[in-house]
């Protein structure tokens, strides 16, 4: 059955407002300030005790007159009558009682304040292993009751099909339905998952049928315009062209790492576009990066990872020779073809940005260490890499459409998340996205242990000094589980620990296969886990009663991040629910952080003093960790305030196109 209310819903999204500048600024953070003050965690966590307190008075009522109550609810929030919302604690308790009968699981008070903390549009920052799962599924509940599309972000398809197919008897007996979209599934299946009260799918998932959806409708995203199209009987095939049902409630899990580290990612929809000649002028000009050298020819901006060619490299006469077609000749495009070859060269190493499968160049996540199969990077990058590794030219895209993970959360009409690690963002979320951030407090007191930091002079004492310390805590019976930035540098740890006797699992964009059951096991006796930084997020480890008293998981940090919010996202892997765990992390004056975001003054400095191992080293060391990781935080600040002004600035310059997004 047609209704107009669905078919408006279908591109309805929020107006996403300017990021504001100066004092009005400051006076906007004012408000967050107020948005996220004690109080308000007070009141929430107040809420919650008498939620779960009416919750264990509903232990003795019939499963039937219990289900027959969530009806109530349901249809009262679908219904959205006068004063509504007041009715959401006696709901929240009964779907707390529900969870207890159908899944086994009666949700914490921290865990019923979290999803308050949801439903009110905030991000909640909630401890690794507290439970978020089970608290987006609260919130998911009331929303879904609405009638309106519900959908729950998670970081890989394995948890978004997990998860769905996990809460599905809770969700099921209070009256909604669930659904996933996967990376693998075909448009009638998307369909069939985006038609459901609750969907659950990836960021690129939902981003890219957005984008796919408003190409298919064409001229026809305006809902007034779709109406005169449906009178006339030219847009009959509508339905089998479009597979959502529109966008209006988000609840993201990870908050941090899609709203933050990945939001200046765009996610493009292209299409092929053979060109035979620019496959030909990327060989040559990789060819003649590979002959150049630093500081002779050109110069390098680690920190911006930027390339100068330099005056004194014979730029026509060496590009002439290198055999570039001759419609390629112009010299502003000789320029920046030869400036990406050496990008490539120079910023885009094997085994750290990237993988080859099956002669293939294929994206890893630095983020995430994961593997981004549907990806490439944009004008020429991705064809440089492949005439570097000698491998074949894939043709160059013609962009359809564009879109960033920013402004597309920013469409949603409500917008939440949860993370472990969100206060050190707190400002952005609130400035980019209007989210404040509430920090929820542990359901047990947390017994981890930070270790104070290692500092060593080069990357080879490092990493004997990690091997060491693995091998003292294995020996304690502590399993061990190590993070590591890059591909290169798990298997580089891995390989060493072989060499030693020593058995290790690995997990990284190579070797991925079976990651959540890997992490899982990352708790028992014995083991030893290698794995990239955020590998296996989103699943619990389970300690051994031995483990835990041996002391619990010992998480080593390989390197430190950009972000001490990544760090602690590694660190909370231990320690979880009031378990005992420990971490450390190792950090190597040529690290990445270090060159890139710290002055070389400083670093000779620090180089002379850490020999001595004293007080003043170590304080020193951690003070220009700091520095380092708050330069990397200003400038990734800047470049996703960049995305948001050039997202800003294509809509209104494409505004006669008519595609809205």
């Amino acid at each position: 059955m047609y209704f107009l209310t669905d078919d408006y819903r279908l591109t309805s999204t929020k107006n996403c407002t300017d990021i504001l500048n100066g004092l009005d600024a400051t006076f906007y953070k004012c408000i967050g300030g107020y948005k996220r003050r004690a109080s308000i965690k007070k009141k929430l966590l107040e809420q919650a005790g008498r939620i779960q307190e009416n919750s264990w008075k509903l232990r003795d009522m019939p499963t039937e007159l219990l289900r027959t109550r969530i009806e109530e609810f349901k249809i009262i929030f679908r219904r959205k009558n006068s004063k509504f919302e007041q009715h959401l604690p006696d709901a929240l308790s009964a779907i707390v009682e529900a969870s207890s009968r159908t899944l086994g699981i009666r949700p914490y008070m921290v865990q019923i304040a979290g999803a308050l903390a949801l439903y009110n549009g905030y991000i909640a920052e909630m401890a690794t292993g507290e439970g978020k799962t089970l608290t987006a599924s609260l919130t998911a509940i009331i929303r879904g009751w609405s009638g309106f599309p519900c959908h729950v972000i998670t970081v890989n398809d394995y948890l978004a099909s997990r998860d769905a197919q996990k809460l599905e008897p809770l969700y099921s007996f209070c009256g909604v339905t669930v659904g996933c979209v996967t990376s693998t599934m075909q448009p009638q299946e998307r369909s069939r998952g985006y038609q459901k009260d609750i969907t659950y799918s990836t960021a690129k998932e939902i981003t890219a049928d957005f984008l796919r959806d408003r190409l298919a409708l064409g001229s026809n995203q305006a809902f007034e315009r779709r109406q005169i199209q449906i009178l006339s009987g030219n847009l009959i095939d509508k339905d089998e062209r479009v597979v959502t049902r529109g966008i209006h409630t988000a609840i993201i899990d990870e908050a941090d790492s899609l709203l933050i580290d990945e939001a200046v990612t765009p996610l493009i929809i292209s299409q092929k576009q053979p060109n035979e000649s620019f496959e030909k002028a990327c060989l040559a000009a990789s060819e003649l990066a590979s002959r150049l050298k630093p500081d002779i020819h050109y110069t390098i901006d680690f920190q911006y990872k930027e390339i100068e060619i330099l005056d004194t490299f014979d730029f026509h006469s060496e590009t002439a020779a290198a055999g570039i077609p001759k419609q390629f000749s112009g010299e502003n495009f000789l320029y920046e073809l030869l400036r990406q070859a050496l990008v490539a060269k120079e910023f885009f190493h094997l085994d750290k940005q990237y993988v080859i499968q099956d002669d293939k160049i294929v994206i890893v996540d630095e983020f995430t260490g994961r593997t981004m199969a549907q990806r490439s990077w944009s004008e020429g990058l991705h064809q440089m890499v492949e005439a570097k590794e000698k491998l074949p030219i894939t043709p160059p895209n013609e962009t359809l459409a564009r879109l960033s993970f920013q402004r597309f959360f920013r469409f949603y009409h409500n917008l939440s998340g949860m993370t472990g690690t969100a206060r050190e963002a707190s400002s952005e979320f609130w400035h980019i996205y209007q989210l404040p951030v509430i920090q929820i407090p542990p359901n047990k007191a947390c017994q981890r242990k930070i270790l104070s930091r290692k500092f060593f002079s080069d990357q080879e004492s490092k990493h004997n000094a990690i091997i060491e310390e693995i091998i003292s805590m294995h020996l304690l019976g502590r399993p061990v589980l190590v993070g590591t930035r890059s591909v290169k540098r798990s298997e580089e740890i891995a390989a060493r620990l072989t060499e030693k006797g020593y058995h290790c699992k690995v997990i990284n964009a190579v070797r991925h296969l079976q990651e959540a059951a890997v992490v899982a096991e990352a708790g028992k006796k014995g083991a030893i886990t290698v794995a990239t930084n955020m590998a296996g997020r989103g699943t619990d480890i389970i300690l051994d009663k031995e483990c835990e008293k041996a002391g619990g998981l010992h998480v080593i940090a390989a390197e430190c991040n950009d972000s001490l919010r990544i760090d602690r996202q590694l660190y909370g892997r231990c320690a979880r629910q009031g378990d005992n765990g420990s971490a450390r992390s190792f950090v190597s004056l040529d690290d990445e952080l270090l060159k890139r975001y710290l002055n070389p003054g400083i670093l000779k400095i620090l180089k002379k003093l850490i020999v001595t191992n004293s007080f003043l080293s170590n304080w020193l060391g951690n003070l220009a960790v700091k520095h380092a990781q708050n330069n990397a935080q200003k400038r990734a600040y800047s470049m996703r305030k960049s995305i948001q002004k050039t997202d800003t600035w294509l809509k209104d310059s494409l505004s006669f196109s008519r595609n809205e997004f």
